[in-house]
């Protein structure tokens, strides 16, 4: 059992058993258990004085950093709740969330503070000033706050258009790790990667996977996150020993790892995969190069409504003969998963129903969404004599004869995009505003080993004749809409102008018949420029294939251009076999700068002249 009962109470058993062990690291800076304590203390006796104490939500929007984890722990000490705001979200989706939690104080850095805009709340800074004295952290704070207190506010995507925020206390999060440890053994020795934002609820299993049990947590600077060989490298040279990962981005990760000849020398024990459906499959290339053993692959389903997880399964070698299975595995222990058909009711193994969640790890309910509350959070109606609470997750699996749930699918529109829980309406939404738009629809495209891409089918307004140009013109538009309103995973690679969307019988839309993209039919509105040398004229075709267009601009950004990051590392692999050299992600600097085939061509060319170079030296 943990030492104790709220997260932060554990975590300061940590700090005095061993106050210097380092408990948080990003680059060259980390910080130890005693003054990452220390510093939230100071931190969070600011905040009562503001009024912060038990169920009170506060704003946390803050970068990638070690105050990152300084400020969430304060809001925790002072008996309060965060709600993460991604300073990287689009203004009006952060002023969305400040509106939409109504939070009174906003902790943040001044380097970020100016995207909180006319922010109501009261805003307080992050500090870690040495000439404070070093008893003003150690006095005693105000201990309101229980297990069944609120420990975080974490938005998801809404059906009606509209992100609602899903509450969680303490104890649904101690009792996840109580409850897994019999699997994972968890202990100080452990160092853990934070590759998740803090609005993406693995982000809890990662930060206090580590500082619950006195481990060491390495956050991944952002730029590190877009470079599967940065990250290839941090994993090494960081020794961690616990990854988590959406198998989206694990296969990334998997394509760096396929350049080494020889398998690398991990001191991984656990690689844990969440977020999203995973395709056993498609960790042979992995299971072949590092075995199954070490490290030991874990796949576990679960929803932000019922804290992070909710089944464990391993993966193992002969799982790699059963195709197109996504195995879930049995239920943590506390928890039931109950399988029902359309009237509520169960059936039996084999065929398939609804996922509906039970136990303590369910959410206590929906920000300021009764309604939506009631009719997610239900009473369990399967005959049994206690009535149980539980969430309907909207979720298709089956049950195997050996007690083990196969995942199926969504019942509803829902996707998933890199562990993001995605409602294609609300992208829909954001796109309809547009004055010459009739509808929308928003699909999921897969365009071949993972690399998963949201295309957005747009009819213009009835009687509305667009040419050509005007057509260009309002895929740059609606791009310009979608960057504007909507976070960088929910934003479409590609806009298809179509005259009707194609109907079933029953006239709703037939998304199995809307037309795969073409070349010259959903490129966005980039100005073409023509190519000044053979190199980028290569480097054009091999963008063009990948990301299905027909014209590009040398200066046109990969990303800007619908690019994910799997079709990055697929696009840098042929550029490598194409032109029979070894670039690496140095060539892209921090990796903050745009990807551009004006800048590739110059580093291939850089490289095949050195390769020359190197051959009459040794002629």
């Amino acid at each position: 059992m943990l030492p104790g009962r709220c997260l932060h109470e554990i975590f300061e058993a940590r700090v005095r058993g061993a106050p210097r062990r380092v408990a948080v690291s990003i680059l060259d800076e980390e910080i130890s258990y005693g003054d990452l304590d220390l510093y939230a203390n100071r931190l969070a006796q600011r905040l009562q004085a503001l009024g912060v104490g038990p169920d009170v939500l506060v704003g946390l929007c803050v970068d990638r950093s070690i105050e990152m984890i300084i400020g969430l722990l304060a809001i925790l000490k002072a008996g309060g709740a965060y709600v993460p705001i991604d300073p990287c979200y689009p203004a009006n989706h952060i002023q969305f969330l400040l509106r939409d939690s109504a939070v009174s104080v906003v902790v943040t850095l001044p380097r970020v503070a100016d995207c909180l805009g006319k922010c109501d709340a009261t805003v307080v800074y992050i500090t870690r000033d040495p000439i404070l004295s070093l008893a003003e952290g150690t006095v005693p704070l105000s201990r309101g706050a229980n297990d069944r207190n609120l420990a975080y506010a974490i938005y998801t995507s809404g059906s009606t258009g509209t992100p609602k925020g899903v509450l969680v206390e303490h104890r649904s999060v101690v009792r996840l790790f109580d409850q897994t440890w019999r699997w994972f053994r968890f202990d100080a020795h452990d160092v853990w990667t934070m590759f998740h934002s803090t609005s993406f609820d693995f982000s809890v299993w990662e930060i206090w996977g580590a500082l619950l049990y006195g481990g060491h947590l390495v956050i991944v600077p952002s730029e590190v996150t877009r470079s599967p060989w940065q990250f290839h490298s941090l994993l090494r040279d960081k020794h961690v020993t616990v990854l988590n990962q959406t198998p989206s981005a694990f296969r990334q990760l998997e394509a760096a790892d396929l350049e080494y000849r020889d398998a690398c020398d991990f001191a991984l024990r656990l690689v844990i995969f969440g977020g999203e459906a995973l395709e056993v499959k498609l960790l042979g290339p992995w299971i072949a190069r590092h075995g199954d053993q070490k490290p030991e692959l874990i796949n576990m389903y679960g929803i932000t409504e019922s804290t992070v997880h909710v089944t464990y399964r391993r993966i193992l070698n002969h799982d790699l003969e059963h195709q197109g299975v996504s195995p879930i595995g049995i239920p943590i222990p506390d928890l039931q998963v109950h399988l029902l058909d359309e009237s509520a009711q169960p059936v039996g193994d084999g065929i398939p129903g609804e996922l509906y969640i039970s136990g303590p790890g369910v959410a206590r309910g929906y920000l300021r969404r009764p309604k939506l509350t009631a009719q997610r959070f239900l009473f369990n109606r399967t005959g049994d004599s206690n009535e149980t609470r539980m969430y309907r997750s909207g979720d298709r699996a089956l049950r195997t004869a050996d007690g083990e749930f196969i995942y199926i699918g969504r019942t509803d529109d829902q996707i998933k995009v890199r562990g993001f829980r995605i409602e294609p309406r609300e992208i829909e939404l954001c796109l309809s505003g547009h004055p010459h738009v009739a509808t929308t629809v928003v699909h999921l495209h897969d365009y071949g080993d993972g690399d998963v891409r949201l295309l957005a089918y747009v009819v213009p307004k009835y009687g509305l004749k667009l040419t050509g140009q005007e057509m260009d013109e309002l895929r740059g538009e609606l791009a310009a809409c979608a960057a504007a309103g909507l976070p960088a995973h929910m934003r479409p690679s590609s806009y298809c102008i179509l005259p009707e969307l194609p109907l079933t019988d029953n006239g709703k839309i037939n998304r199995h018949a809307l037309p795969l993209p073409e070349f010259d039919q959903c490129s966005t509105n980039q100005p073409v420029a023509p190519f000044m040398s053979e190199t980028e004229q290569l480097i054009a075709r091999i963008w063009g294939d990948v990301l299905k267009l027909k014209e590009i601009a040398t200066s046109a950004d990969f990303f800007d251009l619908g690019g994910t990051s799997i079709a990055f590392v697929r696009m840098f692999g042929r550029i490598n076999e194409g032109f029979h050299i070894s670039l690496d992600w140095s060539v892209l600097g921090d990796g903050t700068g745009a990807v551009t085939i004006a800048h590739l061509a110059a580093s291939v060319d850089s490289q095949l002249q050195n390769q020359k170079s190197q051959i009459a030296e040794e002629e």
